[in-house]
């Protein structure tokens, strides 16, 4: 595949899903790299279509002990709403596809940085508010707090649904498997021509230092010493086993 980009484009590629837990773990990390450089957001589809989950106690009992893990990785706040209240409600279904076309709406009405703060905003509805994120009610109820109008939002993401939402994940698909990248969030940094997946589970709840990183990578301050490699933490993208 070509890259993603324009051959002179700096740039931060982030490929996520707004159901995985590390992803939420990673997203002060996506927040310093927006002072840095352009972020593109890539979702992946994690529980869209056949994967999509509806909530039981498995799915719970699952995901519990690796939200609390995360938590104490990244810092990131996990809700009692979340934890006592969705993750108990057996009439909720967990599906990416519309969080992530509601992303893609936000960014063709706003542009780019709305679509990454709807996903940060998806994602916090979710994690800390216990709220149901593949219902469009709630979805634009987000949108709307960013200054949405709730008619505009709903026509966009029924368009992008219909229209661009399944060649959304297969390119976001193509291009983790172009890079060699195993799961959700994978990093890649473009810089011309060249794609790098940049190892981000050492930066994990250190958002400062992510962004001095960024900052002497696209030669905008002196050099710093590299960091130790550390193990990836991420979701599975065939499974969705976030480890």
């Amino acid at each position: 595949m070509t890259t993603p980009a324009t051959a002179h484009d700096t740039m931060l590629h982030y490929i996520h899903d707004p159901l995985c837990g590390w992803c939420y773990g990673a997203a002060p990390l996506v927040a310093a790299a927006r002072a840095v450089l352009p972020v593109q957001a890539h979702g992946g589809g994690m529980m869209a279509g056949r994967n999509r989950r509806r909530v039981d106690a498995q799915l719970r009992d699952y995901v519990m002990p690796h939200d609390h893990r995360i938590a104490q990785m990244t810092g990131q706040a996990f809700g009692e709403d979340y934890f006592n209240g969705l993750l108990k409600d057996t009439d909720a279904v967990f599906d990416s596809a519309p969080p992530i076309a509601a992303v893609l709406a936000v960014q063709s009405i706003q542009g780019e940085a709305a679509g990454l703060d709807m996903l940060a905003a998806i994602q916090r509805a979710h994690y800390q508010q216990g709220r149901r994120i593949s219902d469009v009610s709630t979805l634009t109820e987000l949108a709307q707090a960013l200054g949405i109008d709730a008619a505009t939002f709903t026509a966009e993401l029924q368009r992008v649904g219909q229209e661009e939402l399944d060649d959304h994940i297969a390119a976001s698909r193509e291009l983790l498997n172009y890079v060699g990248g195993r799961g959700f969030p994978t990093f890649i940094l473009q810089r011309g021509d060249t794609l790098e997946v940049l190892d981000t589970g050492r930066w994990l709840g250190q958002p400062e230092q992510w962004a001095a990183y960024l900052r002497d990578e696209t030669g905008t301050i002196s050099s710093t010493s590299p960091a130790q490699e550390s193990t990836p933490l991420q979701c599975d993208v065939q499974t969705g086993r976030c480890d």
